[in-house]
């Protein structure tokens, strides 16, 4: 059986094996190729796997070398943009309003970030292989193993942090409509999401040369704004803030490890990262990949956060759109919404990107664009029914604060796998889905990988102080090492069960 192609070109397609040797040959790999009428035509944008009308037609399929350019360096400014949003302020405010003293949030707040490294080397994967991450992970869970991991992690969770996201989005939205005086009622609330998403999902189904265009700009707008914001907020930190009860010994373990585990849930969502350096040329530098991919994540994140928790030594941060506009010159107030806004539409392009290609790795034959309209479609659904029908969406908030529990193990999987093969992977091998394919395993399972997950979350499951708690925090106080537990249990069980085994479909 040939692999999922979302946009299927019979005429130009070759078997696996003319495709292996014209690789071989230095040939750009079979693919389908939109491009080669109409003079590639593509509206002013870089021909990213794009079709005459600019819309990207790659889906899950291999990108061959013909259509990779680009530098590591446009990747900062992908993560860049995606991690200026509310949802960074919150977290950041949120910490110091559990009771850590400003440094102790702030030391929080980087160790919690420096994950983003491990998104970083996530990311030199798709360089190697010419696929998305939803196809690499093949490798660890097999054809089929590969499925169910991203029918859970890469579209379930991604549709819910979707309407989370734009539920905050639309919260700042509403205060902006406010401003101008309309009654904001159920049907001007259903309208502004539905606005806000459609502008979202219209950059994910432009695709990959839109995101990597449009992004530049907006972390540049962005950027401008939140200095205003930094100069307002630090005017009025108190940076000798404690709290009035100190938290000391194990119930300041527990709030310290709790507090990097929020802060790491952001960078760990990330087993996606490949999606966007994928189109990059198979030559271009692994470091270089990871460090912008990395950087991007991490230096908005942090500062970003951090501006969340200076401002909580001086306001209320349990509202933190009020508290921040409090602040703010009373003119900027507008800026400062539409900067919110325009932070989540760029988070949540990325988001609705990935999950539209999980959909298709799913097994679904379904082109790209429409696949992102599917994930669009549930998640307004989702954030409409939260907002105007009952409390779900506080529900779906309590869920995702147990997500580190998949998704640490996750990604400790598939950083370990990239290690183990030095990323060497096969992008044509990998887009084989027959019991022919060397990632077909026993019955279409890598056992190996699947089991460390499932060791892994455990583990995780065992530590975990959130909306639940396990029995092993529970004895040791509350205390959460979720994320350790997880991360190693998963990354040396896997290691020490594909240790000497030959590692199939590596280049």
């Amino acid at each position: 059986m040939a692999s999922t192609l979302p946009d299927p070109y019979p005429d130009a397609q070759l078997t696996a094996h003319d495709a292996r040797r014209t690789a071989t040959d230095g040939i750009a790999a079979a693919s389908p190729a939109p491009e080669r009428s109409g003079g590639g035509e593509s509206h002013g944008l870089e021909s990213h796997g794009t079709e005459s009308h600019g819309i990207e037609s790659h889906g899950i399929d291999h990108i061959p070398d013909s259509e990779r350019r680009g530098r590591p360096r446009e990747l900062f400014s992908v993560w860049a943009a995606a991690n200026v949003n509310y949802l960074s302020l919150v977290v950041g405010g949120a910490l110091v309003l559990v009771g850590l003293s400003l440094w102790q949030a702030i030391g929080v707040i980087v160790v919690g970030n420096a994950f983003w490294l491990l998104t970083g080397l996530l990311a030199v994967s798709g360089p190697a292989a010419g696929a998305p991450s939803e196809v690499v992970t093949r490798a660890m869970y097999g054809v089929i193993g590969n499925r169910v991991n991203n029918a859970v992690v890469g579209w379930m969770i991604s549709v819910c942090y979707f309407a989370l996201s734009l539920a905050a989005a639309a919260t700042a939205a509403f205060a902006l409509v406010a401003r101008t005086g309309l009654p904001v009622n159920s049907a001007v609330k259903a309208l502004v999401v539905v606005v806000i998403a459609a502008v979202t999902l219209a950059i994910s189904v432009w695709g990959h040369s839109a995101i990597v265009r449009l992004y530049v700009p907006i972390t540049l707008a962005l950027t401008a704004v939140f200095a205003v914001v930094a100069v307002a907020v630090v005017r009025h930190t108190d940076f000798g803030y404690v709290p009035e009860h100190r938290l000391t010994g194990g119930a300041l373990w527990a709030t310290v490890l709790g507090g990097v585990a929020l802060i790491a849930s952001g960078p760990l969502s990330y087993t996606t990262s490949a999606d966007f350096s994928r189109y990059l040329p198979r030559t271009a530098s692994p470091k270089a990949v990871a460090g912008w991919t990395a950087l991007g994540g991490f230096l908005p994140g942090t500062v970003v956060c951090s501006l969340g928790a200076f401002a909580a030594t001086t306001v209320d941060m349990s509202d933190p759109q009020s508290a921040l506009l409090g602040l703010l010159p009373g003119w900027f107030g507008p800026v400062f919404l539409l900067a919110l806004i325009l932070g989540t539409v760029a988070l949540n392009a990325l988001t609705a990107y990935s999950a539209g290609l999980a959909l298709q790795a799913v097994g679904l034959r379904i082109k790209r664009s429409r696949s992102v309209l599917v994930d669009g479609t549930a998640s307004v659904s989702l954030t409409l029914y939260a907002l105007l029908v009952s409390n779900f969406l506080d529900t779906v908030a309590n869920v995702l604060q147990l997500t580190v529990v998949l998704l640490g193990p996750s990604m400790a999987l598939y950083a370990t796998d990239i290690v183990l093969r030095r990323n060497r992977y096969d992008g044509i091998a990998l887009g084989d889905e027959s019991p022919n394919s060397p990632f077909w395993y026993t019955g279409g399972v890598n056992w190996a990988g699947a089991l460390s997950l499932a060791a892994g979350v455990t583990a995780a499951a065992l530590c975990v102080d959130t909306a639940y708690t396990g029995p092993i925090a529970a004895a040791l106080g509350d205390v959460d090492l979720a994320l350790p537990a997880g991360l190693i249990v998963t990354s040396a069980l896997y290691a020490l069960t594909m240790r000497g085994t030959r590692m199939r479909g590596t280049a």
